[in-house]
């Protein structure tokens, strides 16, 4: 049986979500489970899926990165199906379709999950590079705060019994690093631990 996964991470991609879902039943997937979740969210749909398959099913994806969220996990996802005797095909590898129960295609898929591993590695490679730059020359400023709490807040906390920036952020429900850069911000004050 052919069994599709199709997902976005937002709402508002809702026409990608549907061309998966058209693509899937296009390539014969009888079953599909769809799922919109933000990058860093659990995938519960997924999760459905990969424990529906059986033994002879072929999970099917338009590409890659529907699948997985990093090559190590592309690859433990592939190896955990090869092992329960699951294929899996994607339908969009550079205009080919790729069907790991071939020898060849899943030799493919290994170097092209380690391409674009490099690839994402070279790209924030020069987005630091670019953000050095523009920190050397004052043009760059980072994002401002996020922080719904006074500096000042911070700052007593901080000083009063020494709490640390970890401390503090849990106690207001803050990011640590935002605790940081505002006791950096005053003068005379070091953040420490």
């Amino acid at each position: 049986m052919l069994i599709g996964y199709a997902c976005t991470s937002t709402a508002e991609q809702k026409a990608g979500l549907e061309a998966q879902e058209r693509d899937l039943r296009a390539a014969g997937c009888t079953k599909t489970f769809t799922e919109q979740v933000s990058s860093v969210a659990q995938r519960g749909a997924l999760k459905a899926c990969l424990e529906f398959l059986r033994e002879g099913d072929v999970l099917v994806v338009t590409k890659p990165d529907r699948l997985a969220r990093s090559t190590a996990e592309l690859l433990t996802i592939e190896a955990d199906l090869s092992r329960r005797n699951i294929g899996l095909m994607i339908l969009s590898v550079g205009g080919e379709w790729l069907d790991t129960r071939n020898p060849t295609s899943k030799l493919t898929l290994t170097i092209l999950a380690g391409v674009a591993t490099w690839e994402r590695e070279v790209m924030l490679e020069r987005q630091r590079e670019g953000i050095a730059k523009a920190k050397a020359e004052g043009k760059y400023r980072g994002r401002k705060s996020t922080v719904a709490v006074q500096p000042e807040q911070i700052r007593t906390m901080h000083a009063a019994g020494g709490r640390k920036p970890a401390h503090i952020a849990e106690r207001l429900s803050v990011a640590r690093s935002s605790v940081y850069r505002m006791l950096e911000g005053s003068e005379g004050t070091t953040a420490t631990g």
